[in-house]
């Protein structure tokens, strides 16, 4: 167990004086580490609050920068940044509000060609994209690597999140066995077409957190 530090003591003592975390709870999540998929919405809240619990180590993907239009919803990006790398951003806001955290960058997209070595260094996936081929891509790399995996997603004023780990639970199922197969192209509108409400990405995003 790690030996914490009086400050660190004062910052998580409202975690450490709950009977169900105490010392040793607050210290596997300073052991931990989570890798997130997304920047935007859904990773915005995600990626603060775990910053915030003293997850020692945590991962972003996200290849895209700062628009003015995101900030109805990414609350982890603010006016000054806009142009910048997301996931820059996002490390910005993150280790101002907890320097115990480390936060890894990857400034690009994810592929089937870079996913499973990436999530292998890490301890549970969190998946706030926004198209369905990724959200697949990261379910496979997920079941084959053994990774438990926080699935997210939201539309206009609807969102879902589920658990999925088939490997610890017998016949537990993954993303692709509710949902065999993507939707046609063009089929699910995106945001930018559709719309959506900026406080459902901090409702769905702070349930994945949680």
């Amino acid at each position: 167990m790690i030996d914490f530090t009086e400050e660190q003591i004062e910052r998580y003592s409202r975690h450490i004086i709950l009977p169900e975390v105490g010392a040793e709870g607050q210290s596997k999540l300073l052991e931990s580490k989570v890798f997130m998929i997304g920047a935007g919405g859904l990773g915005s809240p995600v990626a603060y609050y775990l910053a915030a619990a003293g997850v020692g180590t945590i991962g972003i993907a996200d290849a895209d920068v700062v628009d003015s239009s995101n900030l109805q919803r990414q609350i982890i990006h603010n006016q000054e940044r806009v142009g910048m790398p997301k996931v820059e951003s996002a490390k910005t806001t993150m280790q101002a509000l907890n320097p115990d955290v480390q936060v890894n960058t990857y400034n690009y997209f994810i592929t089937e060609d870079n996913v499973r070595e990436i999530i292998r260094d890490y301890d549970l996936i969190i998946d706030g994209c926004d198209n369905f081929p990724t959200r697949f891509l990261v379910n496979d790399a997920c079941y084959f690597e053994k990774k438990p995996l926080i699935s997210g997603a939201m539309f206009r004023f609807e969102g879902q999140v589920a658990t999925f780990k088939p490997h610890q639970q017998n016949d537990a199922p993954c993303y692709r066995c509710l949902y065999p197969e993507p939707p046609p192209a063009g089929l699910v509108p995106s945001c930018s077409e559709a719309g959506i409400l900026g406080a459902l990405a901090g409702a769905v995003g702070t349930i994945q957190a949680v």
